[in-house]
């Protein structure tokens, strides 16, 4: 037995040797990878928009840059998980084909605030207005910072065209007349104002379908 030599491939030779095996993991990672991500790309339920998503307007396109440049998502995720207690608070657990056109999509598990993918519709533009401006005016206990400076930026409309553009070639199906009437929609919009048709949309386009479906079902 003393003599019996110790095979390359031998798990005592991977033990042995870091390099090895850093190499083998290395290996053995990215070919798990492989076989969970590649087949995401030939799903249905993950590269077809759910019934009701529709690709962002103007408006709301630039609403959703503005909560990723102030931060928003880094307090608020847009996951709701698939655990009664979260489907009971916010609604139906989030499923992929409702982010089919967004890049990036804003998943995550950060919850200082409360998660906003059923957001949409809940709360007036009003009160949308005043939380933004001073979020303790209507939630007390917020630690949630103001950002007042929104309601007095106009947005920004010079790249719109140049972003949807951009998006299409990611596969969201932007027209050329969506495009280029996308300046004048613009036109007269606060930063505030966008941010605010960015929240009031997310999750009513699948919910206003699946109650569609549901009156539609039950009527027959």
């Amino acid at each position: 037995m003393a003599n019996e030599k110790t095979s390359f491939f031998s798990h005592e030779t991977l033990e042995k040797n870091i390099g090895l095996m850093i190499i083998c993991s290395i290996l053995v990672v990215m070919f798990a990878g492989l076989v969970q991500i590649v087949p995401l790309f030939f799903q249905h339920s993950t590269t077809k928009p759910t019934a009701g998503v529709e690709p962002y307007d103007a408006i709301r396109l630039m609403g959703r840059d503005l909560y990723i440049r102030e931060g928003c998502v880094g307090c608020h995720s847009q996951q709701i998980r698939m655990l009664r207690a979260e489907v009971q608070r916010y609604g139906p657990y989030s499923v992929a084909g409702e982010s089919v056109f967004d890049h990036p999509f804003l998943w995550g598990s950060k919850r200082t605030g409360p998660d906003l993918a059923r957001v949409g519709e809940r709360y007036s533009d009003d009160w949308h207005r005043i939380h933004l401006r001073n979020p303790r005016a209507v939630v007390p206990e917020s630690n949630m910072p103001g950002y007042p400076w929104l309601a007095a930026t106009p947005v920004q409309s010079n790249d719109i065209g140049d972003r949807m553009r951009a998006l299409r070639m990611l596969g969201v199906p932007y027209t050329d007349a969506q495009i280029s009437a996308a300046p004048e929609a613009l036109k007269g919009k606060t930063e505030e104002d966008a941010l605010i048709a960015y929240l009031q949309g997310l999750g009513t386009g699948a919910r206003k379908a699946a109650q569609a479906q549901s009156l539609k079902t039950g009527g027959q």
